[in-house]
């Protein structure tokens, strides 16, 4: 199979392109090269930026593929471009949406292919849903071979996903917990997730490649293993051989007091918030004997050691270490100045 990824060095990409060259399979990505130390070995590397049509199509004359896969399209007009380009290059092309699509909130917690898209809260979610419409009518109009894929908390051996981080991710929340210092979980943490490691992902991702069947069709991936936000915090507070000190802070005071940069509207509100335990059974009708293999509390434990051994990923966010402070104390000094009432 020769494939042509679109990105190709993010979380869920790399790990795809990895098992593809494992495979034997001929791979190809569209890169401006600022991630290429992170390619494996025996991609090859188109490096142009993909926003750059001409020069792209200039690149592209003569090649056809069996798949190309847009993994950074986030607007309508990303894959209108991409349409222009590929039309009539590839038997299949994939689109990376999102699980955050589906409507929030949610009438049922049982996500499949069928939930309805809307989402209020999340910008990022309406945009992939609009790229989701776009493309399927080509596919009705036009019978352009589109798969839809949507992921959801996917995370690999180099990030420890939580429920709520700033700017640079989570690494300011394990040093919380490594100096005992207490965390901020969203709501009560009963609610119910779904974490996904990139691995797992891959096997799903790649018995879509090439596969007639999920023509015109739109397929979400993720474990069939579903955790309480405590559950989640606890198995990483574990990793890292640390009590947990949780403080439970609603989601809705959460996102209007903290920076707009840090989105927690949509990232809260608009996902994290809400309880989903997905069915698979499509993705498992299209690739059978697919099973998602890697249990959290195992995946964590890998991604906590590589965190903690790699300095690269420890990037410390004192503004989101003295947001938690100031959140914690205020809910508690809400909470005497009602009890002196």
């Amino acid at each position: 199979m020769k494939a042509l990824f679109i990105g190709g060095t993010g979380t869920i990409s790399t790990a795809i392109s990895t098992k593809l060259l494992r495979e034997g399979h001929e791979l190809w990505l569209i890169n401006r090269g600022s991630r290429n130390n992170a390619l494996p070995e025996g991609v090859h590397v188109i490096q142009a930026d993909i926003n750059d049509a001409e020069s792209v199509s200039k690149r592209l004359e003569g090649q056809r593929f069996d798949v190309v896969a847009d993994f950074i399209a986030m607007k309508s007009e990303h894959l209108m471009r991409d349409y222009r380009l590929f039309r009539g290059r590839t038997r299949q092309f994939i689109y990376i949406s999102s699980a955050s699509a589906y409507q929030k909130p949610l009438s049922d917690y049982r996500v499949s292919e069928g939930t309805p898209l809307a989402n209020p809260y999340w910008e990022y979610s309406r945009n992939k849903i609009a790229g989701e419409d776009y493309l399927m009518q080509l596919y009705r109009e036009e019978g352009f071979p589109v798969t839809i894929v949507r992921p959801s908390h996917t995370y690999s051996e180099r990030s420890v996903p939580m429920g709520l981080h700033g700017e640079y991710g989570s690494y300011q929340t394990i040093k919380r917990m490594r100096e005992g210092k207490r965390v901020i979980i969203q709501g009560d943490g009963t609610s119910l997730w779904t974490m996904t490691h990139c691995l797992d992902f891959a096997e799903g991702f790649v018995g879509l490649m090439g596969n007639l069947h999920a023509i015109g069709e739109a397929v979400q991936i993720t474990s069939d293993e579903t955790l309480t936000w405590n559950q989640i915090y606890r198995a990483v507070a574990d990793a890292l051989d640390a009590e947990l000190k949780a403080v439970y802070v609603s989601s809705e005071f959460l996102a209007s007091c903290s920076p707009a940069k840090w989105n927690l509207r949509g990232a809260l509100l608009g996902d994290k918030a809400n309880s989903v335990v997905f069915d698979n059974a499509k993705l498992k009708r299209l690739v059978p004997g697919f099973t998602a293999k890697i249990r959290f509390d195992e995946g964590v434990r890998q991604a906590v050691r590589y965190v903690l051994s790699h300095p690269e990923c420890q990037k410390e966010d004192p503004q989101f270490d003295a947001w938690c402070d100031r959140v914690i104390a205020a809910q508690e000094q809400a909470a005497a100045q009602v009890r002196m009432r």
